[in-house]
Parts: structure tokens; C-alpha cells; sequence
């Protein structure tokens, strides 16, 4: 392909902080945004040069849209399959390849993608019913996980079975088909951050240890406290993942380490990731953009680190904090910009650079 220049107008779907974000570093390139979104207020739409506002299943907006944009992304991976359809038949490029949001959309085909490639996860099966429910779990045992198969995120849609006293019922409170996964006695939780290029060239950031609170990630530090060769396993899968969907943008693939340093992979996010926002201020080349670069058709940047960091989430009243962070020298303050402060709702982050 050929690379946009410079003026070019990138379209993303989704008008939450990760828009906002790629949004930032599009101008930082001397691109304009345009943002498509279904809410009339969001945090990206205040940073772009034009929004437009309606439904992902809109076919004439999503074509209007489509008519002012040379390339489109996503920040969500849950884009209904009917938009890319419609922006592709638009005549609009859709980065990354919408095959990819598809399989990330569904835990099972996730899962099952994974192991095809040879890429370990936990022991899993589709639950349609009770009568699967009490199958799998008779074959998997206690404790496991019973998750809904679509949607459900920062710890959303999740059930967890100990018994056969738990699982009784817990189809129905479930309330969506679901997956049951064995639960993994992990020692820490670890994400590879990676992007590939329309060259397929592909650039791997330092791997990212994280912390999560309530199912929601709360801290992430680097380096990650592990061995080589967990790292280069991470770099592995990550790779097999971009080359088997031919990608082009940034990826992220979520593990858990075992306590016999292999590698169990969780999930992975067709996207930029929270775990990588301490690359704005920790790494010569942000994830953001790294993203736009890559769907721009421009060479990948640099991806190396610049500090050890630490990276916490300011989740619900934590951005209230927001002065005295922004009076830490070694704090980089991020606020989203959002209007509403909600329990559980990412408001911001700091990322603290520990040492060069």
C-alpha cells in the first residue's frame, strides 16, 4: 500500500479514551481525525477535527463517514461485523483486518484460535446449557471460570464455580452463552504489546507486568519480574498471532506465568491496551503512535523502553487526586476528560519513570 501523507484523514470507530489517545498522536503526525461514535459527548470527539454520531449499524452514516476518510480503525474490538462490512463496501481500508475483531469478539473462538496455533490456554468449553455446564464442569473440575462467550470486560460477565452447588443455575445467571475455563493458579499476569506494519515488519514493546483490582487493571510495571524466556514465548505467540491474521496496527496478548514459568494465554485485544499507556512517556515510539503509523502505511518507530515504569490506573474518584500528582516531577498526569466520575470508571492515569 501506498503511506498516507501527511493531511491524510484517519477515521477511528469508538469515542472512548483510547480514540481520544490515537486521536492525540494522529495530529502529532499532521493527520486530521474524524471520529465515529454512538455517543453525542465523548472524550475523542473533543480532539478530533469532525465526529460523527449514530449507530454501527447505520449504513448510510457509516457511508457518509466512509466518504471522509482514507483509512479506518477501531478502539473497541466489539465493532458489530455489519460496519466493517459497510465501511469496506464504502471503499474505505479497515485496519486491522476485521477477521481479527471478529475472533476476539467470541471467548471461544478466541480460545480455539489459540490452541490451533499452538498457543497453550486454559482447558475450556462452550456452554450452551445447563446440562453443558455440569458436563464441562464434571470434566474440567473446580474451581473454573464461567464466562459469557460475547462481550463482559474488566471483569464483567463472570462467574466463578467451586462447587456443583455453584453451578447450579448459573446458566440462567449467566443469561448469555458462555464458556467455561479451568481457572489457572498463575504466579503473575504479563501482556506483550506488539505492532505490525503494512510492510509486515513487527516490533515487539518490553513485556508488561500487571495488576488487577476487582477485574479491573490497576497497575502495570516494567520490567516485568521474569525470565528471558518467558519473554521471548510471549514474542512467539504474539507473532503467530499477527502473521495468521496478516495485521496491521498494534495488538496485545494477555497471559497468565505459571509457577513453571510456562505461558497460559488469557485474551487477546485487536487494539491499543491500557497495559501499554505508560509507552507514551516510557518509550521512544508511543503505542498510539505505533498504531497510526501502521495503518498509515508508514515505517514502524522505535519501540524500546527509556525508563523502568510504573503505570497506575486512576479509576473512579482516584482522579480527584489530580493535584498533587501533577505536583510529583516523576509523575506524567493523563486525564480522559471524562464528564461523569462513575465507581469503576477509568478517569485517567500517571505513569511514574523510576529510572533511565
Amino acid at each position: 500500500m501506498n503511506a498516507l501523507p501527511p493531511g491524510s484523514t484517519i477515521g477511528i470507530l469508538g469515542g472512548g479514551q483510547l480514540g481520544r489517545m490515537l486521536a492525540l498522536a494522529a495530529a502529532q503526525l499532521g493527520f486530521d481525525v474524524c471520529i465515529f461514535t454512538d455517543e453525542p459527548d465523548s472524550p475523542a470527539s473533543r480532539v478530533a477535527a469532525r465526529t460523527f454520531v449514530g449507530s454501527y449499524l447505520d449504513v448510510a452514516a457509516l457511508g457518509d463517514f466512509a466518504r471522509h476518510v482514507q483509512v479506518v480503525t477501531s478502539e473497541f474490538e466489539n465493532v458489530p461485523a455489519q460496519t466493517a462490512d459497510a465501511l469496506i463496501a464504502a471503499g474505505v481500508r479497515v485496519c486491522p483486518n476485521p477477521r481479527a475483531l471478529a475472533v476476539a469478539q467470541d471467548r471461544f473462538d478466541e480460545k480455539s484460535f489459540f490452541n490451533a496455533h499452538g498457543i497453550a490456554t486454559p482447558r475450556f468449553a462452550a456452554i450452551a446449557s445447563q446440562a453443558d455446564l455440569d458436563a464441562a464442569f464434571a470434566d474440567i473440575g473446580a474451581p473454573a471460570i464461567l464466562k459469557t462467550r460475547r462481550l463482559g470486560y474488566d471483569g464483567r460477565g463472570q462467574i466463578r464455580i467451586n462447587s456443583t452447588e455453584d453451578a447450579r443455575g448459573a446458566c440462567e445467571r449467566l443469561g448469555a452463552p458462555g464458556i467455561l475455563e479451568a481457572f489457572c493458579a498463575f504466579e503473575r499476569e504479563v501482556s506483550i504489546i506488539a505492532a505490525r506494519g503494512a510492510d509486515g515488519a513487527i516490533a515487539f514493546y518490553d513485556l508488561c507486568e500487571n495488576e488487577h483490582t476487582g477485574g479491573i487493571l490497576s497497575r502495570t510495571i516494567l520490567p516485568a519480574r521474569v525470565g528471558a524466556a518467558v519473554v521471548v514465548h510471549a514474542q512467539q505467540a504474539a507473532r503467530l498471532v499477527l502473521r495468521a491474521f496478516d495485521y496491521v496496527g498494534v495488538l496485545t496478548v494477555e497471559f497468565f506465568v505459571m509457577r513453571d514459568g510456562s505461558l497460559v494465554a488469557n485474551e487477546m485485544a485487536p487494539r491499543v491496551h491500557n497495559s501499554g499507556h505508560w509507552t507514551i512517556d516510557g518509550a521512544l515510539t508511543s503505542q498510539f503512535e505505533q498504531h497510526i503509523r501502521a495503518i498509515a502505511g508508514w515505517p514502524l518507530g522505535a519501540a524500546s523502553r527509556t525508563a523502568d515504569i510504573e503505570m497506575i490506573n486512576l479509576i473512579g474518584e482516584d482522579a480527584a487526586q489530580w493535584s498533587a500528582l501533577a505536583a510529583d516531577p516523576n509523575a506524567r498526569l493523563h486525564l480522559y476528560g471524562k464528564r461523569d466520575t462513575r465507581a469503576g470508571r477509568k478517569m485517567g492515569h500517571v505513569t511514574r519513570l523510576l529510572r533511565t
